[in-house]
């Protein structure tokens, strides 16, 4: 009797982990059998408004309605949480893999991993720094060396359209993640750009995490330690928010005091450069759901597609914001 209590139990134990394992695939990789492409999303986190209207792009491209089955996975600025999200998407088997990677080394293993498994990986906003880039399919983003370098020929000719080009100038500089592709790329752009005018002055560096808060913080720090900042270059819109607040608190107007170039161009931005808080801002462009669905679309067709795929960015300022804002989709 005990023998047959066993067998059945045992039976009954194999075909529910048999059904969890099913399931478990089948709720993940739900295009499977339905005709709908699956795409598992490592993103960064949420860490700022840009953040929030890139994944909204994700979100509302990748839809049933248009041939997609979405997995979302928000990775909270840790890099081991992008990581085991991507073993989770080889282990679900899905079609794609896109990621918007937190930092750029580091990633050799796992992407070996989807290569081994046949899923092409696809990158968006943040580079990898990889040793084979055959690692990934493409990548899709802003250039963000041109972002900074852009962010300096405009503070050249603000300077010399209000008659401040021949002033010593002193600079800060709010950076965002350290070790990210944003941060890398604009850092690079902007001290190379500042260190061609002598007139310039680089007083301090140092990263504020692409947050409000910290932003707020690092730049409290920096009006402590200097008396004259005449600029300060914030590597993203959140971080300009908050050296506002730190430079609103010891009494001195944003904008004006102190002129402040941010980048990413969010919603808010334009408000901020309209009260003639922001000076101005270089757009990073966070639309990047249609672009990776035009190169699944691609891969699907058996068609190439290029490695590198930069989107459209321009940059704006106090003087054209009122009037552009209207056609703005972030």
């Amino acid at each position: 009797m005990k023998n047959r209590v066993f067998v059945v139990f045992l039976t009954l134990l194999l075909l529910c982990g048999g059904l969890l394992s099913a399931n478990g695939k089948s709720e993940a990789a739900a295009g499977e059998g339905t005709g709908l492409i699956t795409v598992g999303y490592a993103q960064v986190g949420a860490e700022s408004d840009w953040r929030t209207a890139n994944t909204e792009s994700f979100k509302s491209t990748f839809v049933e309605a248009n041939g997609y089955k979405l997995i979302f996975d928000d990775a909270q600025q840790k890099q081991e949480n992008q990581i085991k999200a991507i073993r989770n998407f080889i282990q679900q088997d899905v079609d794609y893999i896109v990621v918007a990677p937190v930092v750029e080394t580091g990633w050799e293993t796992v992407l070996g991993e989807a290569k081994a498994a046949g899923i092409p990986v696809i990158l968006s906003d943040r580079m990898m720094d990889v040793s084979d880039d055959s690692l990934y399919v493409a990548w899709v983003g802003g250039n963000f060396l041109k972002e900074g370098q852009d962010s300096v020929v405009w503070l050249n000719d603000y300077l010399k359209k209000t008659g401040r080009d021949k002033e010593k100038i002193n600079c800060v500089l709010l950076q965002g993640t350290i070790g990210s592709s944003a941060q890398v790329g604009r850092t690079k752009g902007i001290t190379e750009g500042l260190a061609k005018n002598s007139n310039y002055n680089l007083l301090a560096k140092q990263t504020g995490e692409f947050t409000q808060a910290k932003g707020q913080e690092v730049m409290e720090s920096f009006l402590k330690a200097y008396d004259d900042i005449d600029v300060v270059f914030a590597e993203n819109d959140n971080m300009a928010f908050g050296a506002i607040d730190a430079i609103k608190a010891v009494g001195k107007v944003p904008g004006k005091d102190i002129i402040i170039v941010s980048f990413d161009a969010v919603h808010e931005a334009f408000n901020r450069m309209i009260a003639g808080e922001i000076n101005a801002d270089v757009e990073c462009n966070p639309l990047h759901g249609p672009r990776v669905a035009e190169i699944i679309q691609m891969l699907e067709a058996g068609k190439p597609v290029d490695k590198i795929m930069y989107v459209k960015e321009g940059v704006f300022d106090q003087f054209n914001a009122k009037e552009i804002m209207p056609t703005r989709k972030y």
